[in-house]
């Protein structure tokens, strides 16, 4: 008995600020599940956003240090941020939120890169998320005073993990959810798992980069994230900034890489990774591996280095990845292709456009 594959389709739209790319193995359930994630982006929007003045965060953080009650989301998206944090040793940290607008991160990022003003550019801890306490049992937050919060490491990952979730278990179908190039998958993949490109220098997605390395890759469950300091980057006087902050020194990280990719159980873990490695810097991929996590880590060379269990890839195919439990923005397209054969491509990256997520 044979059973003839359905072809994948997809929607290409953007949100938060950045790309935003659904595929579906049912063609008739794209357009209600298109919907659906619509509605789910705009909650994570109204919540998560340190851009809008009217959003629960904005609200959180000028609570001046009293106990906070949110909404369940917000709470779900601290604890995500949280555990993150706690996963990286501090490197991904929700309290650098004060550090990006020192910079002139205060804003969407295409009216960021139209503003060239000096900065000034001081050493400065960030205050540390130690000091935001999350009580799930009653829904309460406390944020002590002068701390601005910034989610962007984690909530857009997080958001695909629960967007693809949700829409699988609804339409009954595979589904790829990809935010900026943070990717999600939830229900059946097509045969051969979802055909992923993970590439180091943006560009058209209908073919592979012309320059730049990249690799193609099968993925079966989980999520993959790439975060990189190329893409989102803007000038302020005499000094090229990125949004990638070491928590040490509240500026932009000093890395040797250009991008790391990483595949793990989910989505938010994969990005907390990637961002997690890039502030490590040297000594990242030991890290990663000790971490049995899968990853692709490009120096600013172009020199390719992967850990244990990141898949070949091989011109016009790439090896099933079946991601194992872990602990993010940049170059990586969904291709959606069932059976291996891509039937659209796009451009998924936080990375023409540096995506940008509910930060």
């Amino acid at each position: 008995m044979t059973t003839a594959v359905r072809p994948a389709a997809a929607a290409d739209w953007r949100a938060l600020g950045t790309s935003v790319r659904l595929v579906t193995t049912d063609p008739t359930m794209l357009g209600s599940c298109n919907l659906l994630l619509a509605r789910r982006l705009a909650e994570v929007d109204a919540t998560c956003s340190r851009f809008r003045a009217d959003s629960e965060l904005s609200a959180l953080d000028d609570s001046d240090g009293r106990p906070t009650r949110v909404s369940p989301l917000l709470a779900e998206a601290l604890a995500v941020a949280l555990r993150a944090a706690e996963a990286t040793d501090g490197a991904v940290d929700p309290t650098i939120g004060s550090a990006l607008e020192a910079l002139g991160y205060d804003r969407d990022f295409t009216l960021v890169q139209e503003d060239d003003r000096p900065v000034r550019l001081a050493v400065r801890r960030v205050p540390g998320w130690r000091r935001i306490h999350l009580d799930r049992a009653t829904g309460t937050v406390t944020v002590p005073t002068g701390i601005r919060l910034d989610l962007g490491a984690t909530a857009k990952a997080w958001a695909a993990d629960r967007a693809a979730r949700t829409l699988a278990r609804t339409a009954g179908c595979g589904v790829l959810v990809s935010l900026g190039g943070d990717t999600a998958v939830a229900g059946d993949p097509p045969a051969g798992g979802w055909r992923i490109r993970v590439q180091d220098v943006t560009g058209p997605t209908e073919e592979p980069p012309a320059q730049g390395p990249y690799a193609t890759i099968g993925l079966h469950s989980g999520g993959l994230a790439t975060s990189g300091t190329a893409a989102r980057h803007w000038r302020r006087g005499e000094h090229t900034l990125h949004h990638i902050i070491d928590p040490n020194t509240g500026l932009p990280a000093r890395t040797p890489w250009r991008t790391v990719s990483v595949a793990a159980a989910n989505c938010a873990d994969a990005n907390a990774a990637t961002t997690a490695a890039l502030v490590k810097g040297r000594g990242a991929e030991r890290w990663l591996t000790g971490l049995g996590l899968p990853a692709r880590l490009v120096a600013g060379d172009g020199t390719v280095v992967t850990t244990p269990g990141w898949p070949a890839s091989l011109p016009g195919q790439g090896r099933a990845h079946s991601a194992r439990p872990a602990i993010e923005d940049e170059a990586v397209q969904a291709e959606g292709g069932p059976g291996g054969t891509a039937s659209s491509t796009t451009r998924t990256t936080r990375t023409a456009t540096p995506p940008e997520g509910p930060a």
